[in-house]
């Protein structure tokens, strides 16, 4: 029993996910399926009993144990035929201050006043990819699908938005901060955007960011598609125009999605009509509550902790005159990338109380997304992992990833993961 994560405690639950092996016929770890158990205490130890208790067999645990108490600290224990879980070799849940080091957990407290609405943030799903977890040149080695099963963007897309509708995450609006496709042909866009559509109407139920891997390309493979420059723009035709922001109000809540791609690399850029579009928004009302997403992340901090470098995301110049612009709109309460796969908080460059929130990818592990749940006095920020059966069961095999590496850079801090913000937003 390994793999043991703490990857979501909200003020009235917290989700565990581990998995079962045991030995081949070689003596090699497969996959083996067990019962699956929670137990909870005091801190410490004493009092506990099971609280939650499945005897469907499954390899790939998910337990979520609710109806407990806000700021309240747990010890926790989860079992498998009898055998207590364990957290895999990875620092990220092996620091003596994480709650699977510590085998505690404290569960938050909400901000105050009424629960307003709840935003699911997602981004990177890469429709239609074949190989997960290739940086550059065939490196590191990649993994694919198991044979027999369906493609892993399908299966992670579809566990997404199964997640959606379900009464448990009363999700009212999802914001996709792009790299929705693989590589943005026509088949791709049609399949992402479709599978959209049969969920939800756009605009309304969902909102759509293009992303890096959605840009306009170049190619006989695209010469069907919107001419753009001397290339051709499939995600256009379906979503929306390169370089344009598009502003959704809910109520007094402002959305605003960003195109933050170039035309041929990875690195992000807004160009100047963009600019002066969100400047004259943000002028013309400031204090309305706003909410930004879009691909790439903008802070320092961000470029310097990511595997690429500073050149991966955001440039240096367009950076700056962003967060300048929400120095001068105080109801800028929060900005959602995508990008680099990882669950992460960063640091703005300027003094501004703007919080820069990067989400980890749907399409592999940790698979999932970010609630937000915004209430009169603030907001709740939590991950959540995808939970069919097919998305537990890639999840668990795109772990592998980099060599084994992937948690350590994607699964964030529980901190990261799982946090409070105070902030007056009665007016939305």
């Amino acid at each position: 029993m390994t793999d043991l994560e703490v990857v979501t405690i909200t003020d009235q639950a917290a989700i565990f996910t581990w998995t079962t092996f045991g030995p081949d016929a070689s003596g090699n770890p497969v996959p083996v399926e067990a019962d699956s158990e929670v137990w909870l205490g005091a801190p410490d130890g004493s009092g506990m009993r099971q609280v939650y208790g499945d005897s469907q067999p499954t390899a790939y645990h998910y337990a979520e144990v609710t109806g407990l108490e806000p700021g309240r600290t747990y010890r926790f224990e989860t079992r498998s035929a009898g055998i207590p879980a364990t957290p895999a070799l990875n620092v990220v849940t092996r620091q003596p201050n994480t709650p699977e080091a510590q085998g505690v957990f404290t569960t938050l407290t909400p901000p105050p006043g009424r629960l307003l609405r709840t935003i699911a943030l997602a981004n990177d799903i890469h429709y239609g990819e074949e190989v997960s977890g290739i940086i550059t040149a065939g490196l590191p080695p990649g993994f694919r699908q198991e044979p027999g099963l369906a493609p892993y963007p399908e299966i992670m897309l579809a566990a997404l938005l199964d997640d959606m509708h379900r009464p448990d995450r009363a999700v009212d609006h999802l914001l996709l901060a792009g790299d929705l496709s693989a590589e943005a042909t026509p088949e791709q866009v049609r399949g992402v955007h479709t599978a959209l559509t049969n969920w939800g109407v756009a605009g309304r139920d969902w909102i759509a960011a293009r992303g890096n891997h959605d840009r306009p390309h170049l190619g006989a493979d695209y010469a069907s598609c919107t001419p753009y420059l001397d290339h051709n723009d499939c995600w256009g035709d379906s979503f929306s125009a390169r370089q344009q922001l598009a502003v959704h109000e809910l109520g007094e809540l402002r959305l605003i999605a960003l195109d933050t791609t170039e035309l041929d690399i990875a690195g992000g850029t807004l160009d100047r009509s963009q600019l002066d579009e969100l400047r004259a928004l943000l002028a013309a009302d400031p204090d309305r509550p706003t909410l930004l997403f879009g691909h790439h992340p903008v802070t320092t901090e961000s470029g310097w902790s990511n595997l690429a470098g500073p050149s991966f995301i955001l440039n240096a110049a367009n950076a700056a005159e962003l967060q300048s612009m929400y120095r001068d709109a105080p109801g800028v309460f929060l900005h959602h990338s995508g990008h680099t796969h990882r669950n992460r908080r960063t640091r703005a460059d300027l003094p501004i109380p703007v919080e820069f929130l990067e989400v980890a990818a749907c399409k592999e592990y940790p698979g999932g997304y970010t609630l937000l749940r915004l209430y009169e006095g603030g907001y709740m920020v939590n991950f959540y992992k995808t939970r069919t059966v097919e998305a537990r069961r890639w999840s668990s095999r795109s772990r592998g990833e980099y060599f084994g590496l992937l948690p350590e850079y994607t699964l964030g801090t529980t901190a990261d993961r799982n946090h409070t913000v105070l902030r007056d937003l009665t007016g939305i």
